[in-house]
């Protein structure tokens, strides 16, 4: 894992590219200890998440999931995996996968927990499970329907096909497909902003946004309420509010 820090922004790069950033067990501990770290350190303003070489990740290292001596497929899916989506959907800052390859089986639906998802128009999504008889795991059979519905959700389980960046973003599967050349620069500019803003209530944002998958509308106007009135005492609020009142650009310190 290379992780790097500057700006606000915290970039963790995985970092195994001879297999196309596949997880071993290694990995996934790495990317989860990164997460809390990133989660608990106030220079951290956005997090991004990000793979080197040609690929973001491939998934699951599959020599590891065969191997006699390694950790069983339970133990993958419920010490590697799920912990990690649980990190991305539950930490207060805004999570941004930089999607700049393949983004297959596990990996893909890394980039979907995320809160917002950019990709190179090079990269592509592929829900590779099926080709080896698995059901999409990583929070896939969550996401994935409630953002391009059902049938077309379970089309891209079922055949296992691959997603272009462009496709991916015309269906709305992901925030933005970018030109390769482009796409560090943006990426950053975008992960800059978001860290200079008043990233305390982006956090209550994403809280409120989680609570609203499982709850009626009452229940989710009482969580509105709840966090608003949360949003409201924060010292970025009131820096808001003066700098408006003042006329002048509001300098906010993510508290």
């Amino acid at each position: 894992m290379i992780i790097t820090l500057k700006n606000g922004v915290c970039e963790l790069k995985l970092n195994r590219p001879t297999v196309f950033n596949s997880f071993n067990q290694a990995m996934a501990f790495a990317l989860q200890k990164a997460l809390d770290e990133a989660e608990f350190n106030d220079e951290v303003r956005a997090i991004v998440i990000t793979g080197e070489g040609k690929a973001f990740c491939a998934g699951q290292d599959l020599a590891e999931a065969v191997d006699p001596e390694g950790p069983e497929l339970q133990s993958i899916v419920k010490d590697h995996y799920n912990p990690i989506i649980e990190r991305i959907r539950t930490i207060e800052k805004p999570v941004i996968a930089a999607v700049n390859g393949v983004a297959a089986g596990a990996g893909a639906n890394i980039a979907l927990a995320c809160d917002i998802t950019f990709a190179k128009k090079s990269a592509s999504f592929i829900q590779a499970f099926s080709k080896i008889g698995l059901i999409p795991d990583s929070g896939g059979t969550f996401f994935l329907p409630r953002i391009v519905g059902m049938q077309k959700a379970l089309a891209l389980m079922f055949t296992g096909d691959k997603v272009t960046a462009e496709q991916a973003e015309q269906m709305n599967m992901i925030y933005k497909a970018v030109d390769d050349e482009s796409f560090e620069a943006e990426v950053k500019q975008f992960a800059e902003v978001l860290a200079a803003m008043p990233t305390r209530g982006l956090g209550l944002t994403k809280k409120a946004v989680n609570a609203s998958f499982t709850n009626n509308l009452t229940q989710q106007l009482a969580v509105e309420e709840e966090l608003q009135t949360e949003a409201g005492q924060t010292y970025d609020f009131r820096e808001g509010v003066n700098a408006f009142l003042e006329k002048r650009k509001p300098v906010f310190k993510g508290e």
